[in-house]
């Protein structure tokens, strides 16, 4: 089936072609979902609830980007309303010391994309919500202001913090391999 052949079974909510459409794009946008959740249970229900949106609005979709892009912003958007009703607190994080050391490309390389999820999944809601927005999604931090309700000035306090966080955990990581390899010597 065609694309717009799904697309249009939605529109008429057969759920043979719901459940394509699922089957599709289910893993991808899992992996939004996991991005910004803090578990694994709170990604599935933020999945969930974005195909109840994406399926009751799909007579929206206009066809003028693509289809993906169009579930994704959903997807996100479904998620931001999700997390803003745990009332994140983004001037009440803990900082982050600066680091000295470097991380060394090659960790980051061996990573898999399960384990990079892990890191970004570990950081702080308020640090994760934004290093998403701006890192993945490619908003300024004006747009992440207006959409969170903050200030620019926190958007780059908290992603510059997660930045931090993320490179002490690389650099954990890194240290591990270390000791492992030497290990083996």
């Amino acid at each position: 089936m065609t694309e717009n052949e799904i697309i249009a079974g939605c529109l008429k909510k057969s759920a043979m072609c719901q459940h394509l459409l699922f089957a599709q794009y289910s893993r991808k946008l899992m992996t939004v979902c996991s991005r910004y959740a803090g578990t694994s249970s709170d990604a599935e229900d933020m999945l969930q609830e974005s195909f109840i949106k994406i399926f009751s609005s799909i007579h929206q979709y206009r066809s003028e980007g693509s289809l993906e892009g169009w579930l994704r912003k959903i997807t996100v958007n479904t998620c931001l309303r999700k997390l803003r009703k745990t009332k994140i607190r983004y001037d009440d994080l803990a900082t982050v010391e600066a680091l000295n050391d470097d991380v060394q490309p090659d960790v980051i390389s061996i990573l898999t994309e399960k384990e990079l999820i892990g890191l970004i999944s570990s950081l702080p809601d308020g640090y994760r919500v934004v290093f998403n927005l701006s890192v993945v999604e490619g908003y300024s931090h004006d747009e992440i202001a207006a959409i969170l309700g903050i200030e620019p000035a926190t958007s780059r306090s908290q992603l510059i913090k997660a930045r931090r966080q993320l490179q002490k955990q690389l650099l954990d990581h890194q240290k591990t391999i270390l000791r492992h390899e030497r290990k083996r010597i």
